[in-house]
């Protein structure tokens, strides 16, 4: 028998905080007190939190770790192993790994079949993300996110790819399609593509034409296998970028639970009305504004329409904004729910995201110094990770 007795501690529990103790035993929670624990050994944590770990349903972090620079393609076990212990290293105990799948294929004629173009990548990383975690390399409990992108060429293959049996949790259906959704504004397009993929002004013009061509060939036959591919792996179905209260219902209508980042007050209201859970960014939050123009994560906090934070792109980002959601309202428990709680539940983990007896011993420890978290340890089945 293992056991961690943690006392002296701020308890995040899902709709209050308490002063008590936690005893961690055999990898799961074994009792929850009121008080200060007397047992020796205890570990004292003079007044920090104890929280849940915290539960990431969408981060790009591992794509950062294999492309460190434009080009460049790391060792994939070791950028594996380094996201890893990243995430760890900022509270982070479960995460569903976000891997695009549909590229785009080059065309005949085209002068730089390369630029601008993604790659199929999903199937041989996600194979490597099973190897490592089934050899004990992986600190963190590791799902995958399927992002389906459905202006593609290769979505139905790529999809094909995967089984029931690669801990694929969610799917989420993306549409990048020029002038529409994230896309909608095509000069915000346009200085992406040409500061991340330097393209001309020409290539840019050529890009568009082809892949609203593209969108419009495959988009119903797309959606319609990615609703599908989730189905028979059983994962939850997700949308992307939901603009408009149309975008909704159809998301509705195919069953999605998770909506990832409306862009609008007015998309994130409909997702409400249809029972869908909306999911912000924390450096959305952070920041005070979208870095894409889209609709604020605090404008729509403020009216009650986030249930959810995703670090997005900055994992350290996923504590900090639940703290500073928890200011927010002058309820720390309620900003850490959206970390915890909440994304277990629309990801259907039933053992896991809030401090009860029986669930999984995934909890972190952090004081806070200036309304900034400062992370003291993190344990992952009562083992620590960080």
């Amino acid at each position: 028998m293992t056991e961690t007795v943690l006392t002296n501690a701020r308890l995040v529990l899902e709709d209050e905080v308490i002063h008590g103790s936690l005893c961690l035993r055999d990898g799961l929670i074994a009792g929850i007190d009121p008080g200060h624990s007397q047992l020796p050994g205890a570990t004292d944590c003079a007044g920090d939190h104890l929280a849940p770990g915290l539960i990431e349903l969408h981060t790009d972090n591992l794509e950062r770790h294999m492309t460190p620079r434009p080009g460049v393609d790391w060792p994939h076990s070791a950028a594996i192993i380094a996201h890893d212990a990243e995430l760890a290293g900022v509270g982070i105990t479960t995460v569903f790994d976000a891997l695009r799948i549909g590229s785009e294929l080059p065309e005949d004629g085209d002068e730089t079949p390369g630029k601008g173009r993604a790659k199929a990548y999903a199937r041989p990383v996600a194979t490597e993300i099973m190897e490592m975690r089934a050899r004990g390399a992986l600190r963190i409990s590791h799902f995958l996110h399927l992002r389906a992108e459905v202006c593609s060429d290769t979505l139905e293959e790529e999809l094909d790819a995967f089984t029931p049996d690669d801990r694929v949790g969610i799917v989420s259906l993306m549409d990048h399609t020029p002038g529409q959704r994230q896309f909608a504004d095509l000069a915000q397009l346009r200085t992406y593509m040409m500061g991340k993929h330097a393209v001309s002004e020409a290539e840019f013009e050529v890009h568009v034409a082809r892949r609203r061509a593209l969108g419009a060939r495959v988009r119903a036959r797309h959606e319609a296998a990615a609703v599908a591919g989730a189905r028979r792996m059983g994962a939850i179905l997700a949308s992307h970028d939901d603009t408009t209260p149309d975008h909704v219902a159809t998301s509705a209508a195919y069953g999605v639970r998770l909506a990832e980042f409306p862009t609008t007050a007015e998309a994130a209201t409909a997702c409400h009305d249809h029972g869908i859970a909306v999911m912000m960014g924390a450096p959305n939050l952070i920041r005070g504004g979208s870095h894409s123009g889209n609709v604020s994560a605090g404008t729509l906090a403020e009216a009650g329409l986030v249930d959810i934070l995703s670090s997005d792109y900055v994992p350290a980002a996923l504590l900090l904004g639940a703290v500073r959601l928890g200011f927010a309202r002058g309820d720390m428990a309620h900003g850490m729910a959206r970390v915890t709680a909440a994304p277990a539940r629309a990801a259907a983990l039933k053992d896991r995201g809030r401090l009860a007896p029986g669930l999984r011993a995934d909890v972190i420890r952090f004081a806070i110094v200036e309304d900034a978290p400062v992370l003291r340890g993190t344990w992952v089945r009562g083992q620590r990770a960080g």
